[in-house]
């Protein structure tokens, strides 16, 4: 295992790391601390640490027997490896249920990021910007209740955003690469979703925004728009534009063919206008 200190590594040495010891600490220290996937908290001079004595019980060390507690349990250092907190495998990083308070440090390289089922309540501006390969995040129950401006409007790479059963009031800004954009189960009200949120949003295909304190459906909606996610809301009324173009009845939005409204208190047969170009009416109360 590793010990690691802020400015060169130092490996807990043994007869088969012995001779290799040169050669992979140059390596370590010219990638600036970053060595086959791991990314590693910052530490101060005195903070080198043997990773081995770090995972073994008080009562264990010396014995050579390995503790059985949870990562999480053991993030009492700040030196401590996100990939010894979390499971790093190729390009995706797995931290969930690991008692996390926010975003740890993450490779270069994830692409996946799945850190559900924590204790994260913020997440800042600074999380995710040295990472240009993101592809999906996956932050499901949490406690984030507040997103900085520029956390995921600048990840210009990322398809997937899930941000379900947390304590949002509103919607992060996206970026135009987003696809699935999943909030339900928050707190989301109409008046702090920022007008055309997904007008520019080409890309995106799959919104979900279920339970939550929504009072009308956001619009513009994109048109390749394929699964719009709205029930149980407060939705009380819409507008014959909403989706589709009521100067233009020769158009059809074959991509549309989910639309969920029920648990909304809105009677859909006093829209009928609103529907004629999509390929299936919405589900919810026709009465």
């Amino acid at each position: 295992m590793w010990g690691i200190c802020s400015q060169e590594m130092q490996l807990s040495r043994s007869p088969n790391t012995m001779s290799n010891e040169s050669s992979m600490e140059r390596s370590f220290c010219q990638h600036g601390g970053e060595w086959e996937g791991l990314s590693l908290y910052p530490c101060g001079e005195e903070g080198a640490l043997e990773m081995s004595e770090m995972e073994m019980l008080p009562s264990q060390r010396g014995t050579g027997q390995q503790s059985l507690r949870p990562f999480a349990q053991r993030q009492t250092h700040p030196c401590l490896p996100t990939c010894l907190v979390c499971v790093c495998l190729s390009t995706s990083v797995y931290c969930d249920d690991a008692e996390l308070e926010q975003i740890p440090p993450l490779p270069l390289e994830t692409t996946y990021l799945y850190a559900r089922f924590n204790r994260i309540s913020h997440i800042r501006a600074s999380d995710f910007t040295r990472l240009k390969k993101l592809k999906r995040i996956d932050l499901t129950s949490n406690f984030i209740s507040w997103v900085d401006e520029d956390s995921f409007r600048l990840l210009s790479t990322l398809q997937e955003l899930i941000l379900a059963e947390n304590r949002l009031t509103a919607l992060p800004a996206l970026p135009n690469s987003i696809v699935r954009l999943d909030a339900r189960l928050n707190r989301i009200q109409s008046s702090d979703v920022r007008p055309e949120a997904f007008r520019e949003l080409k890309k995106l295909q799959f919104l979900h925004l279920s339970d939550n304190n929504l009072d009308y459906i956001p619009v513009p909606l994109p048109e390749g728009l394929r699964s719009l996610h709205l029930q149980n809301n407060n939705i009380r009324t819409m507008h014959k534009d909403t989706f589709c173009d009521s100067q233009d009845h020769g158009h059809i939005r074959w991509a549309l063919e989910d639309i969920r409204l029920d648990r909304n208190p809105i009677n859909l047969s006093l829209f009928s206008d609103a529907y004629f170009c999509l390929p299936r009416l919405p589900t919810g109360h026709f009465y």
